[in-house]
């Protein structure tokens, strides 16, 4: 992965493709920082976790630009989202996820909100890099409330 995003690096430099030059920068700059603090190169799940936290924050950017009327921002963020999508594994359907958290209940058996923390440290590992963990502790959530 790393190795995948240093190569789409000098092919955007080559192609002068100013916008995946600088997503693909910022996610090197992370990845960086991040080895730097580990003190170890990173593997492929610490380099999607990054990507899925750049992902995270560009979409909690779309909100308050939504908020502040900035379309131009708006549509600027979501090209960057669309870039680093690509190096994110196939992300699973609703079908996919809600089929992950029903094998979880059956195992788990919660009574209650309270085992939210239980059900989200199983499934959080299942889904990592996958889904979105937002959405899915919403499901997860809604699920528990219906008890």
């Amino acid at each position: 992965m790393r190795e995948r995003i240093l190569n789409d690096l000098k092919t955007a430099m080559k192609n002068q493709d100013k916008d995946t030059l600088k997503v693909i920068r910022m996610v090197k700059g992370s990845m960086q920082l991040e080895e730097i603090n580990l003190k170890h190169e990173l593997n492929d799940d610490e380099v999607i976790g990054i990507i899925s936290k750049e992902i995270k924050t560009r979409r909690d950017s779309i909100k308050e630009f939504i908020k502040g009327n900035r379309q131009d921002l708006v549509d600027e963020t979501e090209k960057e989202i669309k870039i680093l999508e690509n190096y994110l594994p196939e992300q699973l359907s609703d079908d996919e996820i809600n089929s992950i958290i029903d094998e979880v209940f059956n195992k788990v058996q919660p009574s209650g909100m309270q085992e939210m923390g239980k059900v989200m440290g199983m499934i959080s590992p299942l889904v990592k890099g996958k889904a979105d963990l937002g959405s899915v502790s919403s499901k997860i959530r809604e699920k528990l409330s219906n008890l």
